[in-house]
């Protein structure tokens, strides 16, 4: 990987361009800072997630997604180069099937929100969505250099994130908060 940061305030920015991992320089509004920016944004919800109260294995789970952010970051900014992996991929469907089967069925869409923390992982999910689109934004350039495991990591940690925002609802001694739909807008 690069060179480690000695120095935070380089004023090299102030031109309106950051660095690569490969020392090119881009406009900081490129589609690659954009998805960058959009990865560091969901690790960072992440970590206020992290600040609640939940079970140390749904703790653990998240912290090792917080690496594979700050890996997949790095992969987004050296164009060609690869971090995530199959084993990644796996390690969330696992999380998936094992989360998923602890749960009841769902009858009815859910809102965002519940217990602080089950609003907390909703959040993160919506700018892993978000995350997501400006990968594929940025991989529909076809001299991007974009690998497809960050888009099929980030998409399957959005769902992720939701499924866990169920768990700590329940965790929290509550349950989903389900939407309620009217069928006459005037009632």
């Amino acid at each position: 990987m690069g060179h480690r940061l000695s120095k935070i305030a380089t004023r090299t920015g102030d031109d309106g361009t950051t660095g690569l991992g490969d020392g090119r320089r881009v406009s900081k509004d490129d589609a690659r800072i954009v998805a960058i920016g959009d990865v560091d944004e969901l690790n960072s919800c992440i970590g206020v997630l992290l600040c609640e109260a939940m079970p140390s294995d749904v703790r653990d789970a998240l912290t090792q997604v917080q690496n594979d952010l700050f890996d997949l970051g790095g992969e987004l900014s050296i164009p060609g180069h690869s971090m995530i992996q199959e084993s990644h991929l796996a390690q969330l469907d696992a999380w998936l099937a094992d989360y998923n089967a602890t749960l009841p069925p769902l009858a009815e869409f859910i809102l965002p929100g519940g217990s602080r923390a089950a609003a907390l992982a909703h959040v993160a999910r919506t700018v892993c969505r978000r995350a997501e689109r400006a990968i594929v934004a940025l991989g529909r350039d076809e001299t991007a250099g974009v690998n497809e495991a960050p888009r099929q990591y980030v998409n399957r940690l959005s769902d992720l994130m939701f499924v866990l925002a169920r768990v700590l609802n329940r965790a929290d001694g509550g349950k989903d908060v389900l939407w309620s739909h009217t069928q006459d807008a005037g009632q």
